[in-house]
């Protein structure tokens, strides 16, 4: 088996983007020993679809020769070849799979799902106070009365949540940091309590909302970005992603 790593060098969103393509041993860091690229990756709309123009470039004729040699091209040819299967899946893969969460580094949790809706209207879902509070709920039996919402940057937000029998009672505040309506949303987050109503002794994370348009749906991905990994750790295991998933089931039969 072998491992590889991509270092990100370029994007023009939609259009194309350029990476640094190689080798990685077991512990994810590079193998500067082994051959390395640049690869470009162009999409275009034709009238049968996207075209994508991969475009890769080698330090020298022997390292190209190296690369072929190693089943470079039939690798690069079985990869595209699943493309078109993964994407006309895709509207399957939004009614079957619940919400998914992946670690990135040491600080950062990608979390995902396809949600049946358009763009606009998952992020309408996202940013409209009245909306969010009929889904973003997590259990059943828990309410939010308050949600302070907004995708204005500069914005503070304010949203809290009460288990409608027990009566406990959190919370979360934070700033719009970013914003490119409908498609990315950057805030901070900062966990509330009765006994710190501002988030004072709680630790700062990161939340990067992108939404993009899919066959079946819209793809929600949240990169959030923490202060530690056992802050990471901790917040995972409250049950966060199952909560998630809760809230998106309740968005698709309640709200879109």
């Amino acid at each position: 088996s072998s491992a590889g790593y991509w270092q990100w060098t370029a994007v023009d969103p939609q259009r194309s983007f350029e990476v640094r393509d190689g080798f990685a041993g077991e512990d994810g860091e590079p193998k500067t020993e082994m051959p390395s690229m640049s690869m470009v990756f162009e999409f275009a709309e034709t009238a049968l679809g996207s075209r994508l123009t991969t475009t890769t470039s080698f330090d020298s004729l022997e390292q190209l020769e190296e690369l072929k040699s190693m089943g470079m091209v039939e690798g690069t040819t079985a990869a595209m070849g699943q493309i078109d299967a993964v994407l006309e899946d895709l509207a399957t893969f939004a009614h079957e799979l619940p919400t998914a969460s992946q670690l990135v580094g040491d600080t950062q949790v990608r979390v995902s799902r396809v949600v049946r809706g358009s763009v606009e209207q998952v992020w309408q879902a996202h940013t409209d106070p009245d909306l969010l509070r009929r889904w973003q709920l997590g259990p059943d039996g828990w309410s939010m009365p308050v949600c302070e919402y907004s995708a204005e940057v500069g914005s503070a937000l304010r949203t809290e949540w009460r288990d409608d029998v027990s009566g406990e009672q959190f919370g979360f505040v934070g700033t719009v940091l970013e914003s490119q309506p409908p498609t990315r949303l950057v805030t901070t987050e900062r966990m509330i309590s009765p006994a710190d109503t501002e988030g004072a002794d709680s630790p700062e994370a990161t939340n990067e909302l992108t939404l993009t348009a899919v066959s079946g749906g819209t793809l929600v991905v949240y990169i959030i970005t923490y202060p530690s990994a056992e802050v990471r750790e901790m917040v995972l295991q409250t049950g966060m992603v199952a909560g998630m998933e809760d809230g998106y089931s309740r968005l698709e039969s309640a709200v879109l």
